[in-house]
């Protein structure tokens, strides 16, 4: 059966579709492969529960012969993923309005332990170790919408020094010693080096990142604006003459040294309610020895209690010095909107439900996942996904710590 033979027995979901695929896939050079990637595709927005070929056969969704069918597109073929993903995002850069760039962790339980990546490590939220995938997700953040272009699988270190394990997952050599930090900076490399993908700011969460001085530092080296949570230990350079090492918590306790910022924000159903954010009248430099470049550059330092005094409270890093407080927090939204896109992503488009054990084939099917989360977003149903625009009341992890959990067979 024939990739053409699937598709017209699919429910037509009309011209926009096809252009979609079109335009996200025309990388590809044989038009055989495109009408796998929209039956694929078809497959992950239409189908409830686990969204695998194998359970759409199954449930009479597709025949057997179209399972096997995807199943190689997504497991044998050997398309590049990279320049399907870059038209991606250049096609969520032009049909909406691109604020800031984000990452978000994606967590992914395994039974086995073939899957790329898999390891055991241990669940923030119970307090339990979990075997699983780790992933992070690149997102262009839009408003109170937030758009999956590029995925990262983190390996730990046993995946770097078992040869025979990663021949089998067939990892390519490039692909190890890497920590969640090198991948958000090669994100940002790779970004800088596009010229028709926008330049925008970091919006990062890197309050339980092991090393945010060095992202902070390697964002700075690019010359990318930055709006980044960090700890309330997180060391900074405050002083105009002779500065010296503080922490932002400690620096935020001066009360002469801040100016407090009201921002109005939505409660109660019909009523405002005024939220102070206080920010460091002087700007401060990043405590990261050795470099030069992130030492010399100027932070803002903006503080949020817990309107409520239930939590504690949180604190950002910024460039924009010359943004009002309230476009630097609707900024930092774009990360929450990114948390609400991996939950989806997760619950509705099949990014947890990859049974096969490869890297390229991992690649493959968060590369279809993401474009199902465009496509239903940009150009789907009226039930697209949505986003909050209010951020989290704690902080969320990123970095490192835990994500969406699912059961996910291998």
């Amino acid at each position: 059966m024939s990739s053409g033979d699937v598709r017209a027995g699919l429910p037509d979901d009309g011209a926009r579709m096809r252009t979609f695929v079109d335009e996200v896939f025309g990388a590809f050079k044989r038009p055989e492969q495109r009408r796998w990637a929209q039956v694929y595709l078809w497959t992950l927005i239409h189908l409830s529960g686990g969204r695998t070929p194998r359970r759409a056969a199954r449930a009479n969704s597709l025949p057997p012969a179209a399972a096997r069918g995807l199943h190689r597109f997504i497991n044998a073929s050997p398309w590049d993923w990279v320049p399907v993903r870059r038209r991606l995002a250049g096609l969520v850069a032009a049909r909406t309005a691109p604020q800031a760039w984000t990452v978000a962790e994606l967590i992914i339980p395994k039974r086995g332990e073939h899957s790329a990546g898999v390891h055991r490590r241990m669940d923030a939220v119970t307090g339990r170790t979990v075997n699983c995938q780790r992933a992070l997700g690149l997102f262009l953040a839009s408003g109170a919408g937030s758009y999956p272009v590029d995925w990262s699988l983190v390996l730990p270190g046993v995946w770097d020094s078992d040869r025979e394990r990663r021949r089998r997952a067939r990892i390519p050599g490039t692909e190890a010693g890497r920590t969640a930090a090198d991948h958000v900076l090669r994100y940002a490399a790779e970004v800088a080096a596009q010229p028709r993908i926008p330049r925008l700011p970091w919006v990062l969460d890197l309050t339980g990142c092991d090393d945010a001085a060095g992202v902070l530092a390697g964002l700075a080296r690019l010359r990318a604006d930055v709006v980044c949570e960090v700890a309330p230990d997180q060391r900074v350079l405050a002083g105009r003459h002779t500065p010296v090492v503080t922490t932002v918590s400690a620096l935020m306790q001066v009360p002469r040294s801040r100016q407090t910022h009201v921002v109005l924000r939505q409660g109660a159903p019909g009523g405002i309610r005024a939220v102070p954010v206080p920010a460091h009248s002087v700007a401060v430099g990043l405590a990261h020895p050795g470099n030069d470049v992130a030492g010399a550059r100027p932070y803002r330092v903006l503080q949020r209690p817990d309107p409520d005094g239930r939590q504690p409270a949180r604190y950002w890093l910024t460039t924009l010095a010359d943004h009002r407080v309230e476009e630097v927090l609707q900024l930092a939204r774009g990360h929450t909107a990114a948390l609400s896109a991996v939950t989806v992503l997760g619950r509705r488009f099949g990014a947890l439900d990859f049974e096969g054990r490869s890297f390229p084939g991992w690649h493959h099917h968060m590369t279809m996942a993401s474009a199902a989360y465009v496509y239903q977003c940009l150009f789907g149903a009226r039930d697209a996904p949505t986003a909050p625009t209010e951020p989290a009341g704690a902080p969320s992890e990123v970095l490192t710590g835990a994500g969406n959990r699912h059961e996910t067979a291998e």
